[in-house]
């Protein structure tokens, strides 16, 4: 009986000497390396680099390695390729430093990228291998692999982070929680809650600008969030920016019309500004394809109603505007020399208006909110413009080379500036909106 067992085990011996055992593959991801670099390789050493990742996926470092090895260090996976040796022998400060390499030398190479966020990310070092996956992310957008790393890590480090900025503000330390809700946005730049608090530290701090700008932006986010048009409306009015105060509580009011407060806020903002309903007039000059002097005087002093003076030091006398629907607003660009009344008195508020003509407008605009402080700077030194179709002598050459010098206007592809030609009512709203930008 005991030489039977003996004989037994020895032949399960002998049959298990001729038996290769196929290790499991690692709990590694490896990606084939992309088309667009192997593609550029010869023959031979694209077949010896698909070997080596074979092997890599198998597990079988130490194959991989000599494959790898004999490619040498001319190849743009020597590096990469053994880094994933390292990964699978447990020694990440060589993977580290071989990926590392790798991405020196071959920025563009995906799999290395890869490499070296799954090393940080074994490593617990989710910020390296956060931006590690993004740039995996920048070479190949649909990296499913890549995306959800990137996801899942951006998520923990979210929650991290804000739970971090939460607890500092609720024991009134403002000044660690707001590097903390900055580093939230870092990997969720949308997140309403952090813009908002981010909003609220600045105003305490009286820095308004730094609120007004997460506000703007989480409105940019979310235009119907109501807490946050509720936060941008009163800190805007508390900054003393009344009209754009108006419009986001009129934003406000439509996403909740039954609310009161915001009403009478609402009421309380145009009273103080003296505004009324604009004509229906105002509200068609988009769709115009040619547009009168009336037009421009109307945008003009209701897109810059915060800027230029509500009462002109010298109302014009004007003889021809009493029936014009924007009789007001001619009154208050006139009387501000913004448009030109013309010596016999009259405005001609039915007149088109030329490219020519709204350069000039535009420059004495300019002039006006340079006065006021406002600070409005040239994009294009002036004496290097030149305009094919606008010699020195042109009644309007001086404000069209102003205004293609601030980059308000511009030229046509040919180089001219066509001072005779009217435009619509689209293009010259956005002008002005464009120059609203630049003050801002």
């Amino acid at each position: 009986m005991v030489k039977k067992a003996a004989l037994l085990i020895a032949t399960v011996g002998a049959l298990g000497a001729c038996v290769t055992v196929t290790p499991p593959p690692p709990a590694l991801y490896i990606e084939n390396p992309t088309a667009s670099f192997t593609a550029s390789l010869p023959l031979d050493e694209r077949i010896a680099v698909e070997d080596a990742w074979n092997f890599l996926k198998q597990g079988r470092p130490d194959k991989a390695q000599k494959v790898i090895l004999r490619l040498g260090e001319k190849s743009p996976f020597y590096y990469a390729g053994l880094g994933y040796v390292s990964f699978l022998q447990d020694d990440p400060t060589s993977a580290e430093g071989y990926f590392q390499k790798a991405v020196q030398d071959q920025p563009n190479l995906a799999v290395a990228h890869l490499g070296l966020g799954q090393l940080y990310r074994k490593a617990g070092r989710d910020e390296p291998a956060y931006n590690a996956f993004l740039e995996v992310l920048k070479r190949d957008p649909e990296n499913a692999f890549a995306r959800r790393e990137a996801d899942n890590i951006r998520a923990l480090l979210t929650d991290a982070y804000l739970s971090q900025a939460k607890s500092a503000a609720a024991s009134g330390a403002d000044d660690q929680a707001k590097p903390a809700y900055l580093r939230v946005l870092d990997f969720s730049p949308k997140l309403e809650e952090a813009h908002l608090a981010l909003a609220r530290i600045f105003a305490k701090e009286k820095n308004t600008q730094s609120a007004l700008f997460h506000l703007r932006t989480a409105t940019a986010n979310d235009p119907k969030s109501k807490a946050v048009l509720d936060a941008y409306a009163q800190t805007l009015a508390q900054a003393n920016q009344l009209g754009r105060a108006l419009d986001a509580y009129e934003r406000l009011l439509a996403l909740d019309p039954q609310n009161k407060a915001v009403r009478d806020r609402v009421e309380a903002l145009k009273t103080k500004l003296g505004v009324i309903e604009l004509p229906s007039q105002y509200n068609g000059i988009a769709g115009l394809e040619a547009v009168a002097k009336e037009d421009v005087a109307a945008l003009i002093a209701v897109k810059f109603r915060e800027v230029i003076d509500d009462n002109p030091p010298k109302p014009p006398v004007i003889v021809d505007i009493t029936t014009s629907w924007a009789s007001r607003f001619i009154v208050k660009v006139a009387g501000l020399e913004i448009m030109e009344v013309y010596s016999n008195h009259t405005f001609q508020p039915k007149k088109l208006m030329t490219r020519g003509e709204l350069a000039e407008a535009l420059v004495r605009l300019i002039g006006v909110l340079k006065k006021k402080g406002v600070k409005v700077v040239a994009q294009i030194p002036p004496e290097r413009i030149r305009i094919a179709d606008v010699p020195p002598e042109h009644l309007y050459y001086g404000p069209i080379i102003q205004s293609v010098s601030y980059q308000i206007i511009d030229l046509g592809p040919d180089r001219t500036f066509r001072p005779e030609q009217t435009m619509t009512g689209r293009e010259i709203a956005r002008i002005l909106d464009l120059l609203l930008g630049i003050i801002r």
